[in-house]
């Protein structure tokens, strides 16, 4: 009897779990999938503020797409989905907005130009000027073309007159999160980052903050795309990270407020 009931039980949790499976399919499928084209600097920050995020809005499903601000600028361009793009600098924002590709969009952040070096490297160096030395073999950029930090590393090297003569030393990678992992692994002996890349960073030291003077501000605007099918989710995301809660984050890896 025991036997028969317990196979009678078991039928009948079986059997309601196969009728809430549809039901909970159904509901994931109700979920809205927000696109965002993020400056790879940003994915730690913003995979922090997803979580909360995502936790708030159950409906909600955030979908990154982290790489070169100038890489992702090019995609929307060419009509790649994306429903709002976080830039690490006013170029690339300004390119879509005068192209009529974005709506709102705001200057969020501010960041700062460091040269990095492996943790455990006793190089000791005052000025950029100083990887001409025999002691720096290979130095990472990011490339100019489509990435920021890249275009700031070269302002800064021309500044000093020292981009030309550094040419057979440099490294050039897709992003600045690559520039990064070329100086973890002692692929290169030094390298441009964003202070948040190094801050993130146990393998790597700040060897020299870059003088803001030498460089264009680095700023980071966000905005809504014009093509978004999700308009009001976007915007809502787009307000969310204007809050104190998202300013939290911000900060704690590093970045400074633009306002």
């Amino acid at each position: 009897m025991f036997k028969k009931l317990g196979l009678v039980l078991v039928a009948g949790l079986v059997a309601a779990g196969l009728s809430a499976a549809p039901g909970e399919q159904a509901q994931a499928a109700k979920k809205t999938e927000i696109i965002i084209s993020a400056a790879a600097s940003l994915q730690d920050s913003l995979d922090k503020i997803a979580v909360t995020y995502e936790k708030q809005h159950p409906g909600i499903d955030l979908i990154f797409n982290y790489g070169a601000s100038g890489t992702l600028q090019k995609q929307i361009e060419q009509g790649a989905p994306a429903d709002l793009f976080f830039s690490a600098g006013d170029k690339q924002m300004t390119a879509l907005v005068d192209g009529g590709l974005i709506s709102d969009n705001t200057e969020l952040l501010k960041n700062q130009l460091v040269l990095v070096v492996p943790s455990d490297s006793n190089t000791s160096i005052t000025t950029i000027t100083q990887l001409t030395d025999k002691a720096f073999k290979k130095v990472a950029v990011g490339q100019p073309e489509s990435v920021p930090a890249g275009q700031y590393a070269q302002q800064s090297l021309k500044a000093k007159k020292v981009w030309d003569t550094l040419q057979s030393k440099l490294v050039f990678a897709k992003d600045v999160r690559q520039v990064l992992s070329y100086v973890e692994t002692g692929n290169a002996d030094a390298g441009f980052v964003y202070k948040t890349d190094a801050l993130s960073s146990k393998k790597v030291k700040i060897a020299l903050t870059v003088g803001a003077h030498v460089h264009k501000a680095i700023n980071y605007p966000v905005g809504i795309v014009k093509d978004s099918s999700h308009q009001a989710e976007a915007k809502a995301f787009y307000d969310y990270v204007q809050t104190t809660a998202a300013d939290t984050v911000f900060t704690s890896y590093g970045f400074q407020l633009a306002q």
